[in-house]
């Protein structure tokens, strides 16, 4: 049989969700995903096929993963297809004392709480515990959305990979949801992002500086994927991690599967939030890739370490954070001469290109939600404070995890 034809710009979109196993009273993390999908399967396996999802485990024993199945022509209702699995989900959780929990990280779980999958492909997280030490935050301790884009060739990926990196030191202005860490307030609303900067410290190159390096070709790609598994040869003789997905930016390429994957987006509330989110950055990014408000060689021209800067103001102060560059502003089509804040940035967006194209404008509702009262990272410190106790931290996430169950928005008020 013969592949099947590779879909073109914003023809298609994949989904993944992480999210969190924990004890149904102290909501503490249970790493039981093994026996939740041998629930499912028979047997214990990494993924199990539930029709429209599949559900499936990475790394982490606590984790549990829903993702579409396969790519999907359209991110509209698809947050009911999520919801309706996450309430089969618990179903199953109810019986052993467990339950889920949103959001991008645990607000207390230590490091030496980890358990990694022991099973099928083991291997794999076994090389990376041995190298890097899963044991940190950046590793055990993160849950995110990743929005899969296709292109169906060459120049396809490099004006989507253009297009893609200039959204993304925005993506946290709407989507931090990770406060707290270790049982206190990070001092950052966005600490998945800073934990997840320095996760492959011992080789920096994996990473990299998060915001993808200009690159536009796949030879030059791979290029840079082949300086990656070199730098790693030394503690990979075998070539475990000689992968694609071992490129841990904020976007990379997946030639596998001819798409974009889009990482940097932190886990809401409930789907439907997760969803609206993803639809803005895909509006936003389509609209750079018709070449609204720049073309195409400007794009191109930015430079990592001018994103990056841009991407650590919205670590610290997500939604508020002040965006001074005027050459970023004029990139999204706004002249002002003033900083202006990244939720105003996102405002211009939602009002100009989400509302404005009928497969994204169902997402205006939730947007405007975070909008009004601000994104998920400040609502949690609203409701909890900036020094809660073990027991306010409880009650405050097991309001989330009520919101994840019903699939509402989580509000910050008492």
């Amino acid at each position: 049989m013969s592949a099947p034809e590779p879909l073109g710009l914003f023809e298609g979109f994949g989904i993944e969700i992480e999210y969190m196993i924990v004890d149904a009273e102290s909501l503490s993390v249970r790493p039981i995903a093994d026996e939740l999908l041998k629930e499912v399967a028979g047997t214990y396996e990494m993924e199990v096929d539930r029709g429209a999802l599949r559900w499936s485990n990475e790394l982490a024993l606590h984790v549990l993963e829903l993702k579409t199945n396969g790519p999907t022509s359209s991110l509209v209702g698809l947050h009911e297809s999520f919801q309706g699995d996450i309430r089969a989900v618990d179903a199953l959780l109810s019986p052993m004392g467990a339950r889920l929990l949103p959001g991008a990280m645990h607000p207390w779980m230590g490091t030496d709480e980890l358990r990694l999958w022991p099973h099928e492909d083991d291997v794999i997280y076994r090389s990376l515990h041995r190298i890097f030490d899963c044991r940190g935050h950046g590793w055990s301790n993160l849950q995110s959305v990743h929005l899969n884009l296709p292109f169906a060739n060459d120049d396809q990926f490099g004006r989507l990979h253009a297009a893609a990196r200039l959204v993304l030191p925005i993506l946290p202005a709407l989507a931090a949801s990770s406060p707290y860490v270790d049982g206190k307030a990070s001092g950052l609303l966005d600490t998945r992002l800073e934990v997840y900067r320095h996760n492959a410290r011992r080789i920096p190159s994996v990473t990299g500086r998060v915001i993808p390096e200009a690159v536009f070709r796949r030879r030059d790609y791979e290029l840079l994927l082949g300086s990656i598994y070199q730098d790693l040869a030394p503690l990979d003789p075998e070539g475990v991690l000689q992968h694609e997905w071992v490129n841990a930016r904020g976007c990379i390429a997946r030639f596998d599967r001819m798409a974009l994957e889009i990482r940097l987006v932190d886990v809401q509330e409930c789907p439907r939030m997760d969803l609206a989110i993803a639809q803005a950055a895909s509006a936003a990014i389509q609209a750079l890739v018709e070449e609204t408000w720049v073309g195409l060689e400007e794009q191109q021209a930015w430079d990592e370490r001018d994103l990056e800067a841009i991407l650590l103001l919205t670590i610290g102060d997500a939604d508020h954070a002040m965006i001074d560059d005027p050459r970023f502003l004029r990139t999204f089509g706004l002249s002002e001469k003033r900083p202006v804040r990244a939720d105003e940035v996102w405002h211009h967006l939602v009002d100009t290109q989400v509302d404005k194209r009928t497969e994204h404008a169902s997402a205006g509702p939730a947007l405007r939600l975070i909008s009004n009262e601000g994104c998920l990272a400040r609502r949690l410190v609203r409701a909890a404070g900036p020094s809660p106790s073990r027991e306010r931290l409880r009650e405050v996430y097991g309001r989330l995890a009520d919101c994840l169950a019903f699939g509402r928005s989580f509000s910050g008020e008492p």
